[in-house]
């Protein structure tokens, strides 16, 4: 029985009535007390960057499990509600899973609440989340979130990264997470350019990912054998959507034509 109304958070009514649903509760106990010595599937890169009236989010398609590949085809970019989403690196099960739980809290309070959470609190609601987490990322199963958003009061797009202990940190114009996220950004440095179109946007995002693939074994390039490509997602003032896998094959097969052209003049 609830002993009290539940409030707008979903979250915090779970640790009231039933903690052990949490993922930090489920997941606490680990061989030999070390939750890093489990052999699990991990997340990489993700990169966002701005365009005229909103934002862009992408992410390679690879998970690593130690030295190895575990998948070169799983998700890590999602649309959390209207006009909001989230690219995820690090510990791939536990960051699904708060993904999923993040959705039903931003959806619980807008049926308790009945109007949307702000941008900005939409982006310290996920901020506690990780703060939860806390324990099993100081075990080694870290969860690191890039969440990007439409603000409709300023009809911008935004873009907040966050540390293990639950900061939330807004970045301007472009960032990058994950292993592959110091090369990533280098590419983002020297392409992005203010007020570009969404098409532009992804392309440079595109661009990003390459970079890294290049030199971070843990990001996954593009498959054109597999017609494995990135993930991505745009967000305006039209709603958070994802872009068609036929528009992604054309720019990221531009981008392996321009790169391709690049090497032959040089040798």
């Amino acid at each position: 029985m609830i002993d009290s109304l539940p409030g707008s958070s979903f979250v915090e009514l779970l640790q009231r009535q039933a903690p052990h649903l949490l993922p930090a509760a489920r997941l606490s106990g680990a061989p030999g007390g070390d939750a890093s010595a489990l052999a699990v599937p991990h997340g990489t890169t993700i990169v966002s960057a701005t365009f005229d009236g909103g934002v862009a989010l992408a992410g390679d398609r690879r998970a690593t499990m130690g030295n190895l590949i575990a998948s070169d085809g799983i998700e890590k970019v999602f649309i959390t509600d209207h006009a909001g989403a989230v690219g995820i690196a690090g510990t791939a099960g536990l960051a699904l899973e708060i993904v999923r739980l993040f959705r039903v809290e931003l959806e619980h309070y807008e049926k308790i609440e009945g109007v949307r959470l702000s941008l900005e609190g939409r982006a310290s609601r996920l901020a506690t989340m990780l703060r939860g987490h806390l324990p099993l990322a100081m075990q080694g199963l870290a969860v690191l979130p890039l969440f990007a958003g439409y603000d409709e009061r300023t009809a911008t797009g935004r873009i907040y990264a966050y540390d293990i202990t639950g900061g939330c940190y807004e970045e301007h114009d472009f960032h990058s997470i994950g292993s592959g996220a110091m090369f990533a950004r280098g590419s983002l440095k020297k392409l992005w350019r203010p007020g570009a179109s969404p098409e532009a946007t992804v392309r440079v995002l595109a661009e990003a990912l390459f970079d890294a693939a290049d030199d971070d074994s843990a990001t996954g390039g593009p498959d054109v054998a597999r017609r494995i490509w990135p993930s991505c997602v745009l967000v305006d003032a039209a709603g958070a959507r994802p872009v068609p896998g036929e528009e992604l094959e054309a720019i990221v097969g531009a981008v392996v034509r321009d790169r391709r052209a690049g090497w032959e003049e040089r040798r």
